[in-house]
């Protein structure tokens, strides 16, 4: 004999039933009393043990008398939407407004791309087309137990008195169902996919409860195609007990992909990496010298020497690729996956299978691994005129600040990009839909290798806003020579010992020159002249964009000079150093005139920030690097401490 239904239409009536427009636009606490003497209600309408109407509500109005033993009719699904890291069944804050998203509540998951098991191929033989498509989300299985803390738990509450003939059937919003799988666990333990589309719940599975994981198969990479928010709901159908129409209830829960967020100088270094370049002293050199920095630093790893794919060791490690992370909420903080970017630099066009920069290759070959995802988006069409700014030097991220009330608590990037120069389309697409970091786009387009790192960067200091900004100043490294010029110290020569190439030769000479002939020198006085305008601009952008303000700002003086009608630094650019930590910046060794036993531009830098508590490490650059346009950031790059700034709560 079938057991009698209370109508649907006379549950809602009654209040007992919540359906998902019925939820609170905020979660408000109820009050303490008032919750128990109601029953604590569940947001579903039915008390928290999930049995018969509160004694104290009553008969249900316009459906007579139910029998003592009537059950609810509920269907609750819960997800982590309080963000403590679990989902707990028994506390009605996974439950409020659960089907809205903001920095209060509102459940997270991850792009399941890392490579848990370790599984994918390490061999740089393996092409830029096939290397991006191993990963954990790749396959329909979970990868390990380590996969498991990778993908979002779902629970279906257990609704001990489901009737026979209920049918539920989990559902995921598009365009965001293209981008998710389900996972379910079976009754020995094992998890494996649930097919949303063809999947039935039964009354079994709603009387026991149902565990279930939600896995991103990919992070968000255009946002006007897909925003990294879907809503997943649980739809069940009634059956009649008079024969006619099923009633359907539903509970739904909005749920927000990570987005990937680049690291800023304000966090610790906890790896820094350089490539090898073997058979180069030039190399040793550099190497040795970041090393003694690193020991010298908080840095608790020694420094990563690489070795990169490709036909020849590539010493631009800045350059092929980018560190950033991911994160949802796990108990005690967050659940993070690293995330390696690798450049959009073209090297092959033309081929259909290895179009890009081959060191970036290291992305997936060294990189991928457990809690470790690579990336790579680009578009093999974009202009190769361009394409220097496509390489990381050119992606950097101011820390974090606010400004006229808005509040960015992850920093912002920061890349060089003007409309007549600009970096891939679809890589800044990518970049710019992650939207916790909106970029600043500063000009770069007058710099011969036009990357926004030689010259601005950033240091942790104790300042009201808590960092200050190193500027490339021009006008100042000239000024400092006039001063020793005419304190009759003309003739002390700058760069001894150092040799230029000759760009069209291969050759070298002797790069030795006194102060006066620097100063004499043209060219290079009218290309630190423009140089230093240029820079006016872009520190004006600066403080518009951030409020940066003068006392913020610490001028880093080193001279410009022509080549191919763009400007290249013609003293080794400090300002393109590294931040180890709040107490250590590693700069290029400027060989400056050496003036009383001292660098003159040693010595103006070490003063500028002993104020902010740091020390200035100087690296041997020159052969390698300075004299083929590029400095210490160009040559090196860094593993940051994750921020304890949860993404979540940032109301972005």
């Amino acid at each position: 004999m079938s057991r009698m239904w209370v109508p649907l239409a006379a549950l809602l009536a009654a209040g007992l039933l919540a359906c998902a427009d019925d939820e609170p636009a905020a979660p408000t606490a109820p009050d303490a009393a008032s919750a128990a003497d109601a029953g604590a209600l569940s947001d579903a309408g039915a008390p928290d043990d999930a049995g018969g109407p509160d004694e104290d509500a009553g008969g249900l109005p316009d459906a007579g008398e139910p029998d003592a033993g009537l059950p609810l009719a509920i269907i609750d699904l819960r997800a982590d939407v309080n963000r403590d890291g679990v989902v707990d069944l028994e506390d009605p804050t996974e439950d409020w407004a659960e089907e809205t998203w903001d920095s209060t509540h509102g459940a997270v998951f991850l792009a399941n791309i890392d490579d848990d098991l370790s599984a994918c191929p390490k061999s740089a033989t393996v092409s830029d087309v096939n290397l991006p498509k191993c990963h954990d989300a790749a396959d329909s299985v979970i990868n390990g137990e380590d996969d498991l803390l990778d993908l979002a738990p779902l629970r279906v509450k257990p609704w001990p008195q489901a009737p026979e003939g209920v049918e539920a059937r989990l559902e995921a919003s598009s365009p965001g169902a293209a981008y998710v799988r389900f996972f379910r666990k079976g009754p020995d333990g094992s998890w494996s996919e649930l097919d949303a589309a063809a999947a039935v719940l039964g009354s079994t599975d709603l009387r026991e409860g149902v565990e279930l994981l939600l896995e991103g198969k990919d992070i968000v990479r255009d946002s006007r195609v897909w925003d990294g928010f879907v809503n997943v709901t649980l739809r069940a159908l009634i059956p009649s007990s008079e024969g006619g129409d099923a009633e359907e209830l539903s509970d739904t829960i909005r749920f927000r992909l990570s987005p990937v967020m680049t690291s800023h100088h304000l966090s610790p270094v906890e790896t820094l990496y350089a490539t090898i370049v073997p058979r180069e002293p030039d190399s040793v050199a550099f190497r040795s010298d970041l090393r003694l920095a690193v020991a010298a630093s908080s840095v608790p790893h020694p420094l990563e020497e690489l070795t990169v794919p490709g036909r020849y060791a590539d010493q631009w490690t800045q350059d092929y690729f980018e560190t950033g992370y991911m994160a949802m909420p796990a108990p005690g903080g967050q659940h993070v996956i690293r995330v390696v970017y690798r450049s959009a630099n073209l090297d092959d066009p033309g081929s259909s299978t290895n179009p890009l920069r081959p060191a970036g290759k290291i992305a997936f070959t060294f990189f991928r691994g457990k809690d470790v995802a690579a990336v790579q988006e680009f578009d093999r069409n974009s202009d190769l005129d361009m394409d220097t700014l496509n390489s990381f030097g050119n992606t950097e991220t101011i820390p974090p600040y606010s400004k006229d009330g808005v509040d960015y608590p992850l920093g912002r990037l920061i890349r060089g990009s003007v409309a007549s120069y600009h970096p891939d389309q679809r890589l800044a697409r990518l970049l710019e839909s992650q939207g916790m970091q909106p970029p600043v786009y500063l000009d770069t387009s007058w710099l011969l290798v036009a990357h926004v790192d030689e010259t601005v960067s950033f240091l942790k200091a104790d300042t009201p806003r808590g960092w200050i900004a190193l500027v490339n100043d021009p006008r100042l490294a000239r000024q400092m020579l006039i001063d020793e010029s005419n304190r009759g110290n003309g003739a002390v020569r700058m760069f001894e010992g150092m040799y230029w190439y000759d760009w069209w030769s291969y050759d070298t000479y002797s790069a030795a020159v006194s102060i006066d002939a620097v100063l004499a020198d043209t060219e290079v006085m009218a290309e630190s002249a423009r140089s230093a305008a240029e820079v006016d601009a872009q520190v004006a952008l600066l403080k518009a964009e951030t409020g940066l303000t003068d006392e913020e700002i610490v001028k880093v003086p080193f001279l410009h000079q022509p080549l191919d009608g763009a400007s290249l630094a013609y003293q080794p650019g400090t300002v393109n150093g590294v931040a180890l930590d709040g107490h250590h910046y590693v700069a290029p060794d400027p060989h400056g005139p050496v003036i009383d036993g001292q660098d003159l531009f040693k010595v103006q830098l070490e003063g500028a920030l002993a104020p902010f508590g740091y020390t200035v490490h100087w690296v041997e650059d020159w052969g390698l690097y300075h004299a083929l346009a590029g400095e210490v950031h160009c040559g090196s790059n860094a593993l940051r401490e994750v921020p304890e700034v949860k993404w979540w709560e940032t109301g972005r």
